[in-house]
């Protein structure tokens, strides 16, 4: 492991302990703690590079002065893209929209309700540098920070088995990423002896490539979510039914003479068995950095200036792949995934609407060996970066998913399987699927 990826371990295990600790804090003082922490982190890691997130805080918070202000958007496009920013400005927005539509029956409600008022500055510095996920996530809203500095009972709620079992894989995750990443170091994709090699050989280097990302990452955000559960950090009622990143979706007053029971699934960043074993391209992404997702969904997938579902699954794609950085093979993998989604669309009304339940589990299984090996190749963009270096591997390969993908779309064309049908399909997906995010949920933190 490099010292950058043992110091990123060392927050991230140091944060679990520390979570227990702020338990027993008050409001206050928890809000001024783990401000400082989470400065101190910032600035022990960024240096004098923290400037620009201040920037970003400083910005935001100018923009929520004026209460007229739609969105922030242009501001992030302009200088950095923060998640949590631009949450917070659409959570003040609504604030003041519902304030103006009846201020007689305006209330916070106790557990989904908008903003009660809007934030100081300190407010949005101590949120924006709350030390719970400040390295990699996950994303929570402004509310879920109140509601955490709020929480009446915090030492009552759950905290060591949740934690554990978070925990209990990382271990795992970890032995497997540094075994197969001893054996299948991205660096040789680079070299000219690895375009020599035989064709099954490159083409296999991608399964374990994304094999060690995957593995890092579960381990990584199964620690970010651990932090957050020590502290209590997004904890609500089951009966709050939450969704990662929103947090509770219905108004839900706990019974205090009651036993209730509680979850954490408004952090839930990760779904490993589901990222690994979910059928389609389209899902993948549901139960991968989960709590983007929907951010993604929520404020960028309805508000693009576009009406087609295509063309604002490529939108999402290309605002997901700039949040990323500036980075040319963020670009050529995201912007794949909408052909992907396209292509098992296709074949889905084509082929599988056709066939009888046998062979309908057949067209599963060879549905997700394609979907995994989709993400496969499209993860060889996300850790190559440079478009030179992810246009080489891709080649050396012959574009084989780019391929796949477009023979699979024109099949399905070809077979006709009803356009009627082919566009029931693409409504319902637009429309019923929950928390795509980066829309491959419905095309189908941040992650670095």
């Amino acid at each position: 492991m490099s010292p950058e990826e043992l110091v990123y371990l060392g927050v991230l295990a140091a944060s679990v302990p520390a979570g227990f600790l702020f338990r027993y804090l008050s409001s206050s003082a928890k809000q001024t703690a783990a401000l400082f922490l989470g400065l101190f982190i910032t600035v022990a890691l960024c240096h004098i590079h923290t400037l620009h997130s201040l920037v970003t805080v400083i910005g935001t918070w100018i923009i929520i002065k004026n209460p007229e202000a739609v969105g922030c958007l242009p501001f992030y496009f302009s200088y950095l893209f923060s998640s949590q920013m631009v949450s917070l400005a659409n959570e003040v927005h609504s604030f003041h929209v519902e304030k103006k539509r009846d201020v007689s029956a305006f209330a916070k409600s106790p557990v989904i309700g908008g903003l009660s008022q809007e934030p100081s500055l300190y407010d949005i510095l101590s949120y924006s540098y709350c030390y719970v996920g400040i390295m990699t996530g996950p994303f929570f809203r402004f509310q879920t920070y109140v509601d955490w500095l709020e929480q009446p009972r915090p030492l009552a709620l759950p905290s060591w088995e949740p934690c554990l079992q978070r925990l209990k894989m990382i271990p795992v995750f970890g032995a497997f990423f540094l075994a197969v990443n001893h054996y299948f170091p991205l660096s040789y994709v680079r070299t000219d002896e690895f375009l020599d090699q035989n064709f099954l050989f490159r083409l296999f280097y991608m399964v374990a490539v994304f094999f060690v990302f995957r593995m890092r990452f579960y381990a990584a955000w199964c620690g970010a979510e651990a932090g957050c559960i020590s502290a209590g950090l997004g904890c609500y009622p089951e009966k709050a039914l939450s969704k990662p990143g929103g947090g509770p979706t219905v108004n839900y007053n706990p019974d205090p003479t009651g036993e209730e029971k509680y979850d954490f699934k408004t952090i839930q960043n990760i779904d490993c068995y589901n990222t690994d074993y979910c059928v389609k391209v389209r899902h993948g992404m549901r139960y991968w950095n989960m709590t983007v997702q929907w951010w993604l969904h929520h404020y960028i997938y309805p508000n693009a200036p576009f009406k087609s579902y295509a063309l604002r699954a490529g939108w999402t794609m290309l605002i997901s792949a700039y949040w990323h950085g500036l980075h040319a093979g963020y670009y050529l993998s995201f912007l794949t995934i909408p052909l992907c989604i396209a292509a098992e669309s296709a074949m889905e009304s084509a082929v599988r609407a056709k066939l009888g339940p046998g062979g309908q589990n057949v067209f599963d299984w060879i549905h997700w060996f394609l979907k995994m090996r989709a993400y496969d190749y499209m993860c060889m963009g996300f850790v190559l970066l440079k478009a030179s270096d992810t246009i080489d591997y891709w080649s050396s390969i012959y574009f084989t998913m780019h391929v796949v993908a477009v023979g699979c779309l024109l099949v399905g064309r070809v077979l006709k399987g009803g356009r009627r049908e082919g566009r029931k399909g693409e409504k319902e997906q637009a429309s019923g699927e929950e928390n795509t995010g980066n829309v491959t949920e419905k095309s189908g933190q941040k992650t670095e």
